[in-house]
């Protein structure tokens, strides 16, 4: 679904993406892990056109992405949940998911006089899929209260279903389990899992390794900038390197 050839990015003469050649599969959850400072969030920045690798490409399919604007990836299907949930807090659950679909006629000022029909019936089709979306992370029965009385957890739910409200087919998820409560994190990874089924791209900055296990097919292991490690969870987290460099044993 995505893969990369010889990404490269500096940053004042610190390479912090040196030569990452990664590819992400339709269907899998596949984890990204390393220490602080590896590159791993710098390389998320690159997938969903924050910032431009200095060498490299990116593909989503057959269409090169790296030299596209943030939102014209978003609109291909790119969509990035960061670790501070960013949900707008004073609106309410239903219109944080409700502002993630996309194409809305309403958008347009002059379609709310000219098209004014089309727009009642399209918002009335929007509304039905933020509740849907709601009700597949269980929030359904909280869609009317404010975005910020929700558990950060809840939060977390709620960004994911923003990207699948804005029709997201691959998910860049910034540490889905970081500040939750431990009872709530199956729950989470449970929801993770039946986006693979339905056939997602998901893949996942993570440094709780209890959770890297139970829900990655794939784990790929970056240090100073470096994929140094690839294989399923169990075979990359009991490498030597691995277990010296990031587990410190």
């Amino acid at each position: 679904m995505i893969r990369t050839e010889g990404l490269v990015k500096s940053f004042g003469g610190l390479r912090v993406i040196d030569d990452v050649t990664v590819t992400f599969y339709r269907g899998k959850i596949t984890g990204l892990i390393g220490p602080n400072g590896a590159g791993k969030t710098t390389l998320f920045n690159i997938l969903n056109g924050f910032i431009k690798p200095d060498e490299g490409v990116i593909y989503l399919g057959d269409i090169r992405i790296d030299c596209l604007a943030p939102f014209q990836v978003a609109q291909l299907g790119v969509g990035r949940m960061f670790q501070d949930t960013r949900i707008f807090a004073q609106m309410s659950v239903l219109d944080n998911v409700l502002v993630a679909i996309k194409g809305q006629s309403g958008e347009t000022p002059f379609n709310l006089f000219a098209k004014y029909p089309k727009i009642q019936q399209e918002e009335k089709e929007n509304r039905q899929t933020a509740i849907r979306w709601l009700e597949f992370v269980g929030l359904s029965d909280k869609m009317q209260i404010r975005a910020e009385n929700l558990s950060y957890g809840q939060q977390k739910l709620l960004a994911l279903a923003r990207l699948l409200a804005g029709n997201s087919s691959v998910l860049l998820l910034d540490e889905p389990t970081a500040g939750v409560d431990p009872g709530f994190i199956p729950v989470l990874l449970d929801f993770l899992k039946r986006l693979k089924e339905d056939g997602k791209t998901i893949i996942l900055i993570e440094h709780n390794m209890t959770a890297v296990l139970a829900a990655c097919d794939w784990v790929y292991f970056m240090d100073e900038g470096k994929i140094t490690a690839f294989g399923l969870p169990e075979e990359v987290l009991s490498d030597p390197t691995v277990r010296n460099a990031y587990l410190g044993l």
